[in-house]
């Protein structure tokens, strides 16, 4: 499996940026995907989650309201918009893949917080710096 995030920059308080996960590797679109991000001396945190099939979607509360996660299976890749972004929206931002029954239900409830040492490998990531 590759990942590949990208869209990441530096943005002024209260801008929006999409970000965008290119997956593949896997021999259809069933798999969900996770976004992460870790801000410098923080550890790293889910911040969304949308399935395979249905696409329901999850949030971090420090996000609701102002993220959208979405999906285009056609193209292999889904994204991460986020408006209205505040400083503590900074930091290197990842996303997973993962197939399976067990991790399509924890991508909506904790969208994979309590399994986040499970994950394995981290790409390279893309960084989203937001300045007041």
């Amino acid at each position: 499996v590759q990942l590949q995030a990208s869209g990441g920059g530096l943005v002024q308080v209260g801008g929006s940026l999409t970000l965008s996960c290119s997956v593949s590797g896997f021999s259809s679109d069933d798999y969900a995907v996770a976004w992460f991000r870790q801000a410098p001396g923080k550890q790293r945190e889910a911040v969304s989650c949308i399935t395979n099939g249905d696409n329901s979607p999850w949030y971090t509360d420090s996000v609701k309201g102002r993220a959208t996660i979405s999906r285009d299976n056609a193209k292999n890749t889904a994204y991460l918009r986020i408006d209205h972004l505040k400083p503590e929206d900074t930091g290197l931002y990842n996303c997973q893949a993962k197939t399976g029954w067990g991790w399509t239900q924890q991508c909506v409830v904790d969208g994979w917080s309590a399994w986040i040492n499970l994950i394995g490998f981290w790409t390279q990531g893309t960084q989203v710096t937001v300045s007041s």
